[in-house]
């Protein structure tokens, strides 16, 4: 910190208002979050809806994840126990995880997004020294109220999609907290779980619209901005809140968590029928761009640069699932891999029928987009996804996939319907489809929009 009086008051606890005031707060009522059988809705399990008010889960608000409590209720469903082995081979921000680890059950979870990866590794650590967090939690507070910044500091270099979502006030705020945390003398765990509380305060603090699943930095889209320094502490004081939570709530049996940075499609590091039940919400075939997702993130953290930086570490990595993925030099002229056609003949021609019908499209759209090819490439590559999850699975268990299935340009896609058939191409006994909410009718006004009706389903493989 360049001031000697910020120095000061960052090592130093001052004002004991402000310390009586945060061990008031910290007295509370333990959130109310289990719910029976018969109150969960089956709508909102395929949503992230749930998890805004589950502590633990909403630390980082990504709704492309499903709800907490449809793996509480498998886990009671299949009577998963510790000692038993609970895969996720599209973690995500780690809803899985985190529920199998408050109930005791070993958890091992697959993530190729880095950013995404790390978000769930700091929200399935739980194994702080309490009273030490604690402590440097009331000294950063108190640093960061009573340090006085200069108004005219320029703002480190920031991309200029960072500026165009925040006042320069608030974006010199931010990059203040940023900075004392990267000071912070603790453990790297600690300061992850700083910098994950400001993290989650980006998209609170911004004057921008920054709903999901992309940031629309414009005047039609603009809130109210909030001050980065109140929202970040309130922000780590809920955190806080919900460790004491979880610590007091979980299993007392010590499960092992495992959270690996890698691709799904790749052959997972366990040995063959180990895992007791899979469950999943894997990328939707819908274009959603998962690597734009999370570009202020990655823009404000340092992590990427640019839009060719989210490319190469990210975009690059995932399963395919939105045009911008393609590079259509990079397709033979039949886009389906030979094995899927070998698997699975029937599916290879409806598919193939579906692909050409999108390729002829594609040439009268002004668009142009590759539909075809991202349709193609999404399967070849969930192919590879249900080979590993099944090598590794029990003889008798269940992979559970929450699905949505798709319409580009007004191509219906039952993604739902082939992931099952490929299912049993690759060795699955069977699998049943459950229809949990219809989709898509919020865009009935869209003119461009097709008008087939979607839906969100839970497909369910028995091994």
């Amino acid at each position: 910190m360049s001031e000697h009086n910020n120095q000061e008051q960052y090592s130093e606890l001052k004002g004991g208002k402000l310390q009586t005031h945060l061990k008031e707060q910290l007295r509370f009522e333990f959130y109310r979050v289990y719910m029976s059988a018969a109150e969960v809705s089956p709508e909102r399990l395929g949503t992230f809806q749930d998890n805004l008010r589950a502590p633990i889960h909403h630390w980082f608000k990504y709704p492309a994840g499903f709800s907490y409590k449809l793996v509480e209720t498998l886990i009671e469903d299949k009577h998963l126990a510790p000692g038993h082995w609970l895969l996720d081979p599209f973690v995500g921000c780690g809803t899985t995880s985190v529920v199998a680890k408050e109930r005791g059950i070993n958890a091992l979870g697959i993530e190729a997004h880095p950013l995404v990866w790390w978000v769930a590794k700091v929200k399935c650590f739980w194994e702080y020294d309490m009273s030490s967090l604690h402590g440097l939690m009331l000294r950063l507070i108190s640093y960061l109220h009573q340090a006085k910044l200069n108004a005219g500091e320029v703002v480190a270099k920031f991309p200029l999609l960072v500026h165009k979502c925040y006042s320069p006030p608030n974006l010199q705020k931010l990059a203040f907290i940023r900075d004392a945390i990267l000071r912070l003398e603790c453990s790297d765990e600690e300061r992850d779980f700083f910098l994950l509380a400001l993290t989650d305060t980006l998209r609170m603090a911004s004057k921008a619209g920054t709903g999901w699943p992309y940031i629309a930095p414009s005047k039609y889209h603009e809130k109210q901005e909030r001050d980065a320094i109140e929202t970040f502490c309130h922000q780590v004081q809920v955190m806080y809140k919900d460790l004491l939570v979880i610590q007091e709530r979980r299993n007392s049996q010590q499960a092992e968590c495992r959270l690996l940075l890698m691709d799904a499609r790749e052959p997972y590091p366990v040995e063959p029928e180990s895992i007791d039940l899979a469950v999943t919400s894997p990328p939707y075939l819908n274009n959603y761009d998962y690597a734009d997702r999370t570009r202020l993130e990655m823009y404000f953290l340092g992590w990427a640069k640019s839009w060719g930086d989210i490319t190469e570490q990210v975009r690059d990595k995932l399963i395919i699932a939105a045009t911008t993925q393609i590079r259509r030099t990079a397709f033979p002229d039949d886009p389906l891999s030979p094995e899927l056609k070998e698997l699975a003949p029937r599916i290879y021609a409806e598919l193939g029928y579906r692909i050409h019908q999108l390729d002829k499209m594609r040439s009268c759209k002004g668009g142009k987009k590759s539909y075809d090819l991202m349709v193609a490439g999404y399967f070849n590559d969930m192919l590879q996804v249900l080979k590993q999850v099944y090598r590794v699975m029990k003889r008798g268990s269940e992979f559970v996939l929450v699905l949505g299935d798709s319409a580009p340009y007004g191509v219906h896609i039952p993604t739902e319907e082939y992931l099952g058939e490929l299912g049993l191409a690759v060795g699955f006994g069977g699998y049943r489809i459950r229809e949990l909410r219809e989709r898509g009718g919020k865009w009935g006004h869209n003119p461009q929009r097709h008008k087939v009706m979607l839906k969100e389903s839970l497909l369910t493989l028995v091994k």
